[in-house]
């Protein structure tokens, strides 16, 4: 990894870390924990850590092409995550995991995977849609800073340094009185430095990053936002699929939709493109979504 004291490397650095989960015994690993608010794990933190997990028992040559997973109760940030792999099976092209993260005991989220052979095949897509690079974009910390005193105590340390994952908003929005009642959003994101050509963990990022804004995005329509804190927002299920190679430290187009919200609950789609247009991976998220006022 790279030795820099830069401190969005550094953060980059640790997320690397974090996700590559330390092999305890064939189908046993363990993931330590990161606080990023509140005493809960991050969905994205678990979910990364899981794929990998699921990841270090297939060969190489199998790449993920999806998952599936649920959350079944908030992970403790304080301490470390214990990940039991079943290799389900291992067939002709096809390799198909199931991972259940544990803590004290209790599953807290379980993820089935499955792995494919690289082989040609029929290719179609739609198009990208369109949005000025990346490049002439401010960075989500960098307009989250300038809102750093207005925001609520516990989330003004999201301001106070940069991610580990740069995320650059299209059309941005006021964290706390957002003005377009819009249903859709779109984000570049890249990670800020040169990683190792790690097919898994560049895969496992892009799995951590994507539940940054999608849950969100149904809050979008009532003129809502996750800083405001006037609603309960939980992932309830994750599911992701990687249709194409991708680098996470090349830029990223995060398309996301939400196209409904019923009985408390908001369900939204993203779809993941290069910067050549090609579509690399798609998401879709189930969460909680109860207003508290």
């Amino acid at each position: 990894m790279n030795q820099t004291s830069d401190p969005a490397t550094v953060l980059l650095n640790q997320l690397w870390q974090l996700l590559d989960v330390e092999a305890l015994d064939d189908n046993l690993f363990r993931g330590e924990s990161r606080n990023i608010i509140g005493r809960r794990v991050f969905g994205g933190q678990v979910l990364g850590q899981a794929l990998v997990a699921a990841g270090r028992t297939v060969e190489d040559d199998r790449p993920v092409h999806s998952l599936h997973a649920y959350f079944l109760r908030a992970g403790d940030a304080d301490f470390p995550i214990i990940f039991q792999v079943e290799r389900a099976r291992d067939g002709g092209s096809f390799s198909s995991r199931r991972v259940v993260a544990i803590q004290h005991g209790r599953p807290i989220f379980n993820l089935s995977a499955s792995f494919h052979v690289v082989e040609p095949g029929y290719e179609h897509q739609r198009a990208a849609p369109e949005a000025p690079a990346a490049e002439t974009l401010d960075s989500e910390w960098e307009l989250l800073k300038r809102h750093r005193d207005s925001l609520p105590e516990k989330f003004r340390g999201l301001a106070s340094q940069p991610r580990p994952i740069d995320i650059r908003p299209v059309h941005p929005q006021h964290p706390l009185a957002p003005a377009d009642h819009a249903t859709h959003r779109d984000l570049w994101l890249r990670a800020p430095a040169r990683l190792p050509d790690d097919p898994l963990m560049h895969r496992a990022l892009l799995a951590y990053a994507s539940d940054f804004h999608l849950l969100s995005t149904a809050l979008l329509p009532h003129g809502r936002t996750y800083f405001q804190g006037h609603t309960q927002l939980a992932s309830l299920d994750h599911a992701m699929w990687f249709h194409r190679p991708f680098r996470i430290d090349d830029w990223l187009l995060y398309h996301v939709q939400a196209p409904t919200a019923a009985e408390a609950r908001g369900f939204c789609h993203g779809s993941v493109f290069d910067t050549g247009g090609r579509h690399v991976a798609s998401v879709t998220q189930e969460g909680l979504m109860r207003p508290l006022d």
